[in-house]
C-alpha cells in the first residue's frame, strides 16, 4: 500500500515514518513538509493512504483534504494532528477520514488505526461487509491522551513527547536532565510532565543506583 507523509515538523514526520515501517504492508513513497506541495504530487500520484497534519503553514491539511476531495479524490486519511477541539476533528470526519491520533499518541494507537484502514481495504476486495466487519471497522482502542490537567500545557507535552519517541531515545531510560538538554524545558517541568505520564500509564520511571554519586531517577515510553 502507498503511503504519504505529510507533517511540517520534522521530527514527527521521522516518528510518523519510525511507525509506519513497523507495517509491512505499507510502502512510504514520499514525506512532504508542506501542504501545497502535497497536493501538486497527490494531484498527480494514485497513493492508498495519507497521513496528515493539520496545523501546517500556509496551507492547513484541511485544507489539502477539501481540496483533493473537490477533485474527487478519496485517498484514505488518518489526521495525526495537535488540534482537538470539535470544529476541526468534526471536519475532519465529514471529509471521510478513517481515523483521528491526537498528538502525542503511542504506536499502539497508530497501529490500530492503520489496522483499521487495512481492515477495509481487505472488506473492500471482498465485496461485502458483515454486521461483525462493520463493528470492527468502527471498533476504536483509546489510547490518547485525556483532557491534559490544570497547569498543564498541549505544546509542551508535544514536545517531550517527540523527544521520548525520538528513533535515539525511543526504548530508552532518559534523565530529567537528558530531557531537558534535549527540549530546553527546566529539569522542574520535566518532572512535571513525566509525572503525567506516569499517571496516564504512558511512561515508567526507575531509579538508578549505579551513578557513582546520587542516585537519579530515570524515564521511558510503554509501549501497549
Amino acid at each position: 500500500m502507498k503511503l504519504v507523509i505529510v507533517e511540517d515538523d520534522i521530527m514527527v514526520a521521522a516518528i510518523n515514518r519510525e511507525f509506519a515501517l513497523k507495517t509491512p504492508e505499507l510502502n512510504i513513497v514520499a514525506t512532504f513538509y508542506n501542504g501545497r506541495e502535497a497536493l501538486d504530487f497527490l494531484s498527480k500520484n494514485s497513493i492508498d493512504l495519507l497521513l496528515l497534519d493539520i496545523y501546517m503553514s500556509g496551507y492547513t491539511g484541511l485544507e489539502l483534504l477539501k481540496e483533493l476531495r473537490q477533485q474527487g479524490n478519496m485517498t484514505d486519511a488518518i489526521i495525526i494532528s495537535a488540534a482537538n477541539d470539535a470544529e476541526h476533528i468534526d471536519e475532519a470526519f465529514h471529509l471521510g477520514i478513517i481515523d483521528y491520533l491526537i498528538k502525542p499518541f503511542t504506536y499502539s494507537r497508530f497501529h490500530d488505526a492503520v489496522q483499521k484502514f487495512l481492515l477495509r481495504r481487505s472488506l473492500q476486495l471482498k465485496g461485502t461487509y458483515t454486521q461483525h466487519d462493520i463493528d470492527k471497522i468502527l471498533e476504536t482502542s483509546s489510547d490518547s491522551f485525556c483532557v491534559l490537567k490544570k497547569g498543564l500545557q498541549q505544546q509542551t507535552l508535544d514536545k517531550i513527547w517527540e523527544c521520548l519517541m525520538a528513533e535515539k531515545n525511543h526504548g530508552q531510560f532518559l534523565t530529567s536532565e537528558k530531557i531537558s538538554e534535549e527540549t530546553n524545558f527546566s529539569k522542574m517541568t520535566i518532572r512535571r510532565y513525566m509525572n503525567y505520564l506516569i499517571e496516564e500509564k504512558k511512561a515508567v520511571s526507575r531509579i538508578n543506583y549505579s551513578t557513582g554519586g546520587r542516585p537519579s531517577i530515570e524515564y521511558a515510553v510503554v509501549d501497549n
